[in-house]
C-alpha cells in the first residue's frame, strides 16, 4: 500500500491529473513532464514518505524513489491517463517450493547471530558440569540457560520482524502477533489444559516457544490483511483504527485458524508415525531420521513430546531419540563439511561453529538455517546421512534410556548395563550419520565461487572483504563530486564515479544480471556473494532512448568479471551535451559495515578493484 499512497501524495503535490503531461521513469526517479512545474513546493515533495529527493532537469520534475521506481511508476499511472510507456517488467518468477525456502531462508539469515551465540551458550551449560568448573544446579548455569534459550524462545518474534521486512508489513504490528502467540497469560492458560475460546471459536493449546513456521505463515498473510484493511478503513481514524483491527484479525486468525493447524498436523503426525513404526520400524526412522530437520523447523517435534520426554530404564524411546541421533549429528557434520570446502570465511566461520553447535549440544537451527537450507545442497546430504543412520537404528532397535537432546555430549543416555550392544550401536549410528553426511556435503559443496584473490588483504577483525572492479577506463571522480544530486547524496547508495575514456563497459564482478533499463543507460547487477552493483553510465542518459547504447547482455544472464555488457558512442554523448560521467554505486549499501574506495590513482584500467565492501 506505501508505492499507492506515496504515488498519491506526489499526484496531489504536482497538481493533480490536470498538471501532469507525461511521465516515465529511469532507474531511480520517477519523471514527470508537467505543464507548470511553478505550482509544485519541492518542499513539500520532498516530505512525502519514501521520497529521497528531487530535481528540476531537462525540462522534467524528477522525484527521486530509489530501486523501487517501478512499483511507485506502477502505482502512480493507475491513478490518471498519463503519457509515458509501461516500464518492462522486471519481477523474478521461481518455482512455489524455490520461492518459500527463499523467503524462510531469508527471513531466518538476520538471526544466526543469535542462534550461534545462544547454541554455543548451551553447549557451555553441557560442558561446564562435565568439567567440574561448575554445579549443574549453580545460579550461574541457570542464567546462562537462559541467556542460551532466549534466541530459541523468542524466534517468533525476532522471524515477525525480519519477515516482515521482506513482505512489507508493517514491523511492529507482525511482532505484536508473534508477542500475542508467546505472552505469558497465554502460555499460562495452555498449561491449565482449560477448554479456551475467542469470539467463541475454539483455541487450540500449543506452545509456540521456538517455533517457525506459524509466524511465517502469519507474516505472509498479513500483508493481505493489511492491503484490505487499509481499502476500507476511514483516513481520518486510519492512524489508529487500521493497526486495532489488523492486530485483532490477525491474532485471531494466529490463534484459531494458522497456529492450531501445526498442532493438527503434528498430532495427526505423531499418530501416523507410530502406527508406521509398528508395521515396519526400521522404515520408520530411515524416514524420520531424513525429515527430522522439517519437523523441527515446523515446531511439529513438539507432537512427539509425550513419547521422547517419558524415555525411561522402564519406557526407552525406540522412535524420536534414536531417529533425532542421526539428524542431528547430520545437521553438524554438513556444515563442518562447508566449513572446510568453502573459500569465503565468513561461511566458514558461521558454519564451523553452527557443525560445533549441532554436534556437540544438538543445537541445530543454527545449522539448519545458515548452512544447510541456506545453500541446498547440504542439506540433501544430511537426509541422506540421517536416513542411513535412522535405518540403521530401526533394524538393530537403538533405545534412548532418558531424555537428552541427542549429540556427542549426550550419547551417554543411549547406555543400559543390561543391554550393552544398545551403546555400541549408539556408536555405530554416530560414525554411520557423520562420515557418510560428510563426505557427500563436500562433494557437494555449495555454489560460491569465490576467487583467493578475493581473499587477500583482508583487514584485521573484518570477516570478510569483498571486491568491486572497475567497468570502465577512464577517471576515477568521488561519488560527492558528481554533477547529480542523487548520486552526489549518495541517496542510492555509497561508490564511486568513473569519467570513461571508452564506451566498453564490462562486469565488475562475477555474478548475474538484475536489470537492463530498456533504454540500456544502466545496469543492475548482483554479485555471488550478494552485493547489488548499479552501473548507469552518464546523466540524464535516459533520454537518448538507447540511441549510442549497445546491450550484450539481459536479465537472468550469468556474467563473469571482465565479460563485455555494453558498448557506448561516448563522442556521441558528449556531441550531444551530455556529462558522461559513471557512477558505480553498491545499491545495498546499509547490508556492509562500510564501503571504501581502493583505488588511489587518477586514471584506472578497466577489470582494476576500485571499491572493497567489507
Amino acid at each position: 500500500m506505501k508505492y499507492k499512497d506515496t504515488a498519491q501524495a506526489i499526484l496531489k503535490a504536482v497538481g493533480g491529473e490536470a498538471n501532469v503531461v507525461s511521465t516515465t521513469h529511469c532507474v531511480t526517479r520517477l519523471r514527470l513532464v508537467l505543464k507548470d512545474e511553478q505550482l509544485v513546493s519541492d518542499a513539500v515533495v520532498k516530505n512525502i514518505p519514501n521520497v529521497m529527493g528531487v530535481m528540476r532537469k531537462n525540462g522534467q520534475y524528477q522525484v527521486i524513489l530509489g530501486n523501487d521506481v517501478a512499483n511507485y511508476y506502477q502505482a502512480f499511472v493507475k491513478l490518471g491517463n498519463f503519457g509515458g510507456e509501461q516500464p518492462v517488467s522486471t519481477e523474478k518468477k521461481g518455482s512455489v517450493f524455490g520461492n518459500i525456502i527463499e523467503y524462510i531462508a531469508g527471513s531466518m539469515t538476520p538471526l544466526i547471530p543469535a542462534m550461534l551465540g545462544g547454541g554455543m551458550l548451551k553447549v557451555l551449560v553441557i560442558i561446564l558440569p562435565m568439567l567440574g568448573l561448575l554445579s549443574a544446579d549453580s545460579q550461574t548455569i541457570s542464567f546462562l540457560s537462559i541467556f542460551g534459550d532466549a534466541p530459541y524462545y523468542f524466534m517468533p518474534i525476532f522471524l515477525a520482524f525480519s519477515a516482515s521486512k521482506k513482505l512489507n508489513v508493517t514491523p511492529i504490528l507482525a511482532m505484536s502477533v508473534a508477542g500475542i502467540l508467546l505472552h505469558p497469560n497465554f502460555v499460562q492458560m495452555v498449561a491449565d489444559a482449560n477448554p479456551m475460546a475467542l469470539f467463541g471459536a475454539p483455541v487450540t493449546p500449543a506452545n509456540y516457544g521456538s517455533s517457525v513456521i506459524p509466524i511465517l505463515i502469519m507474516v505472509w498473510l498479513m500483508k493481505y490483511i493489511e492491503t484490505a484493511v487499509n481499502k476500507v478503513v476511514p483516513a481520518v481514524t486510519k492512524s489508529f483504527l487500521q493497526p486495532t483491527i489488523v492486530l485483532l484479525i490477525s491474532g485471531f486468525i494466529a490463534l484459531v485458524v494458522v497456529g492450531p493447524i501445526g498442532v493438527i498436523v503434528g498430532e495427526g503426525l505423531s499418530t501416523l508415525i507410530q502406527q508406521m513404526y509398528g508395521t515396519a520400524g526400521w522404515l520408520t526412522l530411515a524416514i524420520l531420521g531424513a525429515i527430522m530437520p522439517f519437523i523441527v523447523m515446523t515446531g511439529m517435534h513438539w507432537a512427539f513430546a509425550p513419547i521422547f520426554l517419558a524415555a525411561s530404564v522402564a519406557t526407552p524411546d525406540v522412535l524420536i531419540l534414536p531417529a533425532m541421533l542421526g539428524a542431528n549429528l547430520a545437521q553438524g557434520a554438513a556444515s563442518m563439511a562447508v566449513a572446510l570446502k568453502s573459500k569465503n570465511p565468513n561461511t566458514k566461520q558461521v558454519a564451523f561453529a553452527a557443525g560445533f553447535s549441532a554436534l556437540l549440544a544438538g543445537i541445530t537451527e543454527p545449522a539448519l538455517y545458515g548452512v544447510t537450507l541456506k545453500y541446498k545442497k547440504p542439506i540433501y546430504a544430511a537426509m541422506i546421512g540421517g536416513g542411513v543412520a535412522g535405518l540403521f537404528a530401526g533394524i538393530v532397535g537403538i533405545k534412548s534410556f532418558l531424555f537428552a537432546v541427542p549429540s556427542l555430549i549426550a550419547l551417554p543416555q543411549f547406555i543400559n548395563a543390561d543391554q550393552p550392544a544398545n551403546f555400541t550401536n549408539a556408536l555405530i549410528a554416530t560414525a554411520l550419520s557423520v562420515v557418510i553426511t560428510f563426505i557427500i556435503a563436500y562433494i557437494l559443496g555449495i555454489d560460491e565461487e569465490v576467487q583467493p584473490s578475493d581473499l587477500e588483504n583482508v583487514p584485521t577483525g573484518v570477516s570478510n572483504k569483498k571486491k568491486i572492479a572497475s567497468p570502465l577506463k577512464g577517471t576515477l571522480l568521488p561519488l560527492e563530486q558528481v554533477n547529480d544530486e542523487t548520486f552526489a547524496g549518495k541517496l542510492l547508495g555509497e561508490g564511486i564515479a568513473i569519467v570513461p575514456s571508452n564506451g566498453k563497459v564490462v562486469s565488475p564482478i562475477d555474478g548475474v544480471i538484475a536489470s537492463v533499463f530498456p533504454s540500456k543507460h544502466a545496469i543492475g547487477l548482483i554479485s555471488q556473494d550478494g552485493v547489488e552493483v548499479l552501473i548507469h553510465v552518464g546523466l540524464e542518459t535516459v533520454n537518448l532512448n538507447g540511441e549510442g547504447f549497445t546491450s550484450f547482455v539481459k536479465e537472468g544472464d550469468k556474467v563473469q568479471k571482465g565479460d563485455v555488457l555494453l558498448e557506448v558512442d561516448i563522442a556521441s554523448l558528449i556531441d550531444k551535451g551530455y556529462d558522461v560521467t559513471t557512477p558505480i554505486i553498491v545499491t545495498n549499501t546499509q547490508n556492509f559495515l562500510d564501503v571504501l574506495p581502493m583505488n588511489e590513482k587518477a586514471t584506472v584500467e578497466a577489470g582494476e578493484d576500485i571499491l572493497a565492501i567489507l
